[in-house]
Parts: structure tokens; C-alpha cells; sequence
């Protein structure tokens, strides 16, 4: 005798007419003409010595990078408000940018301060200057007059801390995007294979005015041990710290915006410097090295994904809880375009 297991198959007889496609889209970056006041990151620390300017797109244009002799460094509109050449094949002298083309200077500020043939700076002569932060070895700007809210700090000072720096290649993508997967549950356990310890943490999500942390106790794919404290603030920034195997890791990460539909992730890893020992200094080199194994891993399961994504919320699940309530924080968050004049 044969027993029949096979499992009825849904009902499919609705005609093709009944079919709806049901959404709730989020804003893009960019959609009509501006963009989220977060925190984007622009640039590694490495990749700005002192005395050096990097030009490279940001949001719907172009700007410029530097940092002058007293180590600040200043973000900015990359075009000489005097005919438009581009700054970034300037000099720095000093702590000021000087235009390649009619050798005039802006301070760090923004402002014009000298010509090269000696005519008085005219008084609207300026570029945009962006709020910035360096931190993690990451240089920040926020698209906005002032900014909204602070980075992420760990819960231990930096002074205790190891830090690796590094950027993704490029995704397709716009940056909120890629943020949208920290409160993806589903995605956590279906692309990560990641197993939690408990229910899912809906329930206990800490939620703020532009975000939210949330406590995972879970199992990742290899059988790491995760205890970690993680979250979203802004469409931009996110931290994760905790245990990993019983020991203590950080990374706080941003996502880029140099055009609509494209980021790159950056990536500061952190652990534990320990007391400064040969002993020590292996132990923090070899646990930055595989959190950066971790975090290529989980990055490389994500990319085919979300370069290829038309992301467009429709019919959720009660798995999606947390996801849904950020989305919503993301259709309401404050968009400008400040610089708009000044970039493009």
C-alpha cells in the first residue's frame, strides 16, 4: 500500500483579471530632487594625506576633499565659483584649495580669500562647505545645512580599541537600501543562514526618531557564537557590537551616495587593543582579520541581490514587523538638496 504525502497544492483557478500588485514604495535618493540629511561617508582616511584633495561624486554631483596642513579636512562643491573649473585638479597651500586654473583661494570654510592676479575676492565667491566628522577612519559629510543627529559611538572609548578600515565595491543600489537589511529578519535568516536563539526580536527593538537598535542572540552560518547589539540610524549609518565566540567586536559601516542608485559600503571593524603586549597586538590583528572575513562573507551573499533588486515593499508578513516600521521611518525622513547649486 502507498501513502499519498504530497501536500495539496494552494487553489490557483482565480482568473488572471483578479491578480493585484500591492506596494508601498519608499522615496528614492534624488526623487524629486533631494536627498536624505544623513550622514554619507565620502572618503578613508588613508586615502586623504595631509596636503592632498581627492575630487569625487557625491549625491548629483561633484566635490572635493581635503585636508590642509593644521590636519583638518574639509568637504565641499568641487567647482571654482569663478568660471567652474574643477578643484580637485587644484593644490592645497596651507589649509586652503588653490584653483589650477585662475589661482584663487578658499579657505575651509568655503570662502574665497586671494585671486591669483590680486583683484579683491569677490564678496559671494564661496563653495559649499559640508558638515563633516572623521571618525573610524572614515570621513563623513552630511547632506545638510546642520546636522540632524551623531554617529554611533561603541560602548567602549576608542582609546581601548584596534581599528580596520575599508570600502566595497560598488552596488547598484541606492544606500537606504542595503540599510533596509538590518531590520530584515527574514532576509537575516534566509540569505545569512543565521539561526537566532529565541523568537525574533520584534518585540524587543529600541526605536529612535531616525532609527533603532536591537539585541541578537544567535547562531551565524559557520556556528559563530553572536551576541550582538545592533542597529540603523539615519538611512545611512549602521553599528554592530558584541560578542562573537565569547569575545568582543565592533563595526560601525556607511553607505555612499555618489550617484541615485549606487553606493559603496564603509567598513571600520573594531576590536579590543589589550595591553599592548606582542601577545596582545596578534590577538587583536588576527580577530580584525576575521571580522573582516565575516563581513566580506555576508557581503558577497548580498550583492547579486541587491545589484539586481527593484525594491519596492508590497506584501509583507508578520516576520517583517521590524522592516516595515523602519520603512516608514525612511518615507517620512527629512530629504534636502543644499548644495544643489553648487555641485552640479
Amino acid at each position: 500500500m502507498t501513502t499519498n504525502t504530497t501536500k495539496p497544492r494552494p487553489k490557483t483557478d482565480k482568473p488572471r483579471s483578479a491578480r493585484r500588485r500591492f506596494s508601498n514604495p519608499v522615496p528614492m535618493e534624488g526623487e524629486n530632487g533631494v536627498f536624505s540629511q544623513t550622514w554619507f561617508p565620502v572618503a578613508l582616511s588613508t586615502e586623504v594625506e595631509k596636503g592632498k584633495v581627492v575630487g569625487c561624486d557625491f549625491l548629483d554631483g561633484r566635490i572635493i576633499i581635503f585636508r590642509g596642513d593644521n590636519d583638518k579636512v574639509a568637504v565641499m562643491s568641487a567647482y571654482c565659483p569663478h568660471v567652474g573649473a574643477d578643484l580637485s585638479v587644484g593644490t592645497v597651500v596651507g589649509d586652503r584649495i588653490e584653483c589650477a586654473f585662475h589661482k584663487w583661494q578658499f579657505d575651509q570654510k568655503g570662502w574665497c580669500i586671494q585671486t591669483g592676479v590680486g583683484d579683491p575676492p569677490p564678496p559671494t565667491a564661496c563653495l559649499y562647505e559640508f558638515p563633516v566628522v572623521e571618525r573610524y577612519g572614515i570621513i563623513w559629510a552630511f547632506n545638510g545645512e546642520e546636522p540632524l543627529w551623531e554617529l554611533f559611538d561603541f560602548e567602549f572609548d576608542d582609546s581601548e580599541l584596534s581599528f580596520s578600515s575599508f570600502k566595497t565595491d560598488t552596488y547598484t543600489c541606492d544606500p537606504w537600501i542595503f540599510a533596509a537589511n538590518t531590520p530584515d529578519v527574514q532576509h537575516i535568516k534566509a540569505v545569512h543562514g543565521i539561526r537566532f536563539n529565541s523568537d525574533d526580536p520584534h518585540e524587543i527593538v529600541e526605536w529612535e526618531r531616525y532609527g533603532f537598535r536591537m539585541q541578537v542572540d544567535a547562531i551565524h552560518q559557520k556556528g559563530e557564537e553572536l551576541s550582538w547589539n545592533v542597529g540603523i540610524r539615519g538611512t545611512t549609518t549602521f553599528i554592530q557590537e558584541g560578542l562573537v565566540n565569547g569575545w568582543w567586536m565592533g563595526v560601525a559601516a556607511g553607505f555612499s551616495c555618489p550617484r541615485p542608485g549606487t553606493h559603496e559600503v564603509y567598513v571600520c571593524i573594531a576590536v579590543k587593543r589589550g595591553d599592548g603586549s606582542t601577545e596582545a597586538n596578534k590577538l587583536s590583528e588576527e580577530r580584525l582579520a576575521f571580522g573582516t572575513e565575516l563581513l566580506a562573507r555576508t557581503a558577497v551573499e548580498d550583492k547579486p541581490i541587491l545589484d539586481r533588486i527593484h525594491y519596492n515593499p508590497g506584501t509583507l508578513t508578520k516576520g517583517d514587523a521590524t522592516l516595515a516600521r523602519w520603512l516608514d521611518i525612511v518615507r517620512a525622513y527629512p530629504r534636502a538638496h543644499p548644495s544643489k547649486d553648487f555641485i552640479n
